[in-house]
């Protein structure tokens, strides 16, 4: 299987908060392992290779997909940077996760895969399913997606719901209204450095 299901706080460890991996926060500071108190100077590749490991481990990705993302942000007018994370926060499980019906972004996967969410009504279980301005995002009608949602809602993972969305707690409806503003992503990054990573490559 291609994605991540070691401990993921060792993952945050070494890369640094990240929001839609986990809630918890490691009682070390520094990164695991024998010499994680010692580490040297980083080369430039070592940082932008850290850069793009953040985008992977926080959303859930493997190294195809996440180029496979990069190629079709070049592709697309604007910033590729911008347009990156713009695709990657329009994905599905990202959008239920941030509508806080999830605690985390696997959790979010796991509530699409299951066959819990709609989208305009119609049940989807694709977790890349990518969102559009217009999409309404709901729960099926079914007492036991109610009652997962329901209890998720009591503690989600970020505070605050982005200006491109909007939430019914009585009704569980969501809806996307527009793309995501740069300033709305929770993650501390910076994208430059992963289209540089993969600038060889895509």
């Amino acid at each position: 299987m291609s994605r991540y299901r070691g401990p993921r706080l060792r993952i945050v460890r070494r890369l640094g908060e990240l929001p839609g991996l986990s809630r918890k926060n490691p009682k070390r500071s520094y990164p695991p392992g024998q010499h994680g108190q010692s580490r040297k100077k980083r080369s430039e590749y070592a940082i932008r290779l850290e850069e793009k490991q953040k985008l992977r481990f926080n959303y859930g990705l493997s190294e195809k997909q996440l180029l496979r993302y990069v190629r079709k942000a070049r592709r697309l007018p604007g910033s590729t940077g911008q347009v990156l994370l713009q695709l990657l926060e329009m994905r599905l499980d990202n959008t239920v996760f941030r509508l806080g019906m999830a605690p985390t972004i696997p959790g979010a996967r796991q509530l699409v895969n299951h066959g819990h969410v709609t989208v305009n009504g119609r049940r989807v279980d694709i977790a890349s399913y990518n969102c559009r301005p217009g999409d309404v995002i709901g729960v099926r009608d079914l007492d036991k997606s109610k009652k997962l949602v329901e209890a998720n809602l009591q503690s989600p993972g970020l505070a605050h719901i982005p200006s491109h969305l909007e939430f019914d707690k009585n009704t569980l409806v969501g809806k996307v209204n527009g793309n995501i503003e740069r300033d709305w992503v929770a993650l501390q990054i910076n994208e430059l450095l992963v289209v540089e990573y993969y600038s060889r490559q895509a």
